[in-house]
Formats: structure tokens, sequence, C-alpha cells
């Protein structure tokens, strides 16, 4: 996984995108950290006490969801999202900077209705039905939490993109 760039941010925008990454960054490795352990424990507690811990199983799952969903951002944060990049390739000039803006664009609109709007309902909804997990009982709103909190990153990250693309000269 390459580095965040070493470069100084050129704006107080980019010095709030680098902040915020490092955030994700540093959040995502806690979370891989204890999936890990869960999984480890999990394996283990099969074994040796041949009573596999329902509770760690339940918890891996949804460190999963947050870390594929945290993750997803941040990717997209360091463009190193999964791309058919083929017309990219071929484009020069101003052709080729307004792909990458629309296809930002179509990233914000993505993000900001699926993921942050229909997320919110998600969560708020079953935090109104008070549903909780069955090992764990934590509320289910909090895992689902992860998925407005992606969106909000995912857009927040396209909108640097976008703002740094109508700021390169070209």
């Amino acid at each position: 996984m390459s580095e965040t760039p070493s470069v100084l941010p050129r704006s107080r925008l980019d010095a709030l995108a680098l902040w915020v990454q490092r955030v994700n960054g540093f959040v995502l490795t806690v979370l891989a950290f204890a999936l890990v352990a869960c999984v480890v424990w999990q394996v283990a507690s099969r074994y040796v006490t041949s009573t596999p811990s329902t509770v760690t199983d339940e918890l891996a799952r949804f460190i999963f969801m947050w870390v594929g969903l945290l993750g997803a951002a941040q990717a997209s944060a360091l463009k190193q999202h999964l791309a058919i990049d083929l017309l990219a390739i071929k484009l020069k000039g101003g052709a080729k900077r307004a792909l990458h803006i629309v296809i930002e664009c179509c990233m914000i609109v993505f993000a900001a209705l699926v993921m942050v709007y229909g997320g919110s309902l998600l969560t708020a909804k079953t935090f109104a039905n008070a549903q909780v997990t069955p090992a764990l009982q934590v509320p289910m709103g909090y895992v689902y939490l992860v998925v407005p909190l992606a969106g909000a990153l995912l857009v927040f990250f396209a909108l640097v993109a976008v703002v740094d693309e109508l700021k390169r000269e070209g």
C-alpha cells in the first residue's frame, strides 16, 4: 500500500484532506488489528476450548464491514481504487480533465444519495426500532453508521479531487 504523499499541502483544503486521510488510516489500522485479534481468538477458542466464541465471530463480521467501507474511502482518496482507464489513457488535455471531473461528480452523486442519504435513513431506522445484534447486544445502528460515514468521506475526497482538477493548469 502506498503512503500518503510527503509533499506539503498546497492549500487549507489539501491540508484538511491529508489530515482526514491520516485519521482514517489510523482508524483502519486499529480496526485491522482488532479484526486479526478477533479471528485469531475465534480459531484458538474453537480448537483449544472446543467452544467457539460467538462474540468474536459477530464482532469480526462487523469490523470487516467497517474496514471494507472506510478502506474504500481511503483507496478513493489515494486514487488507488479499481478503475477501467482505457478512455482516460487515450484522452489528453482538457478532455482528460473533463472526464476526471465527470467521474468524480458521479462518485459524489452516488455516495451522497445512496450512502449518505440512504445510509442515514437505514441507521436512523435501526436506532428507532431498537434493533440489537444477537451476540453483542449492541444497537445495529452503530454497525450501519459506517455507511453514511464512508459516504461522507467519499464525497469529501471527490470534492477535493474536483477542486484540485479545476485548479490544475493544463
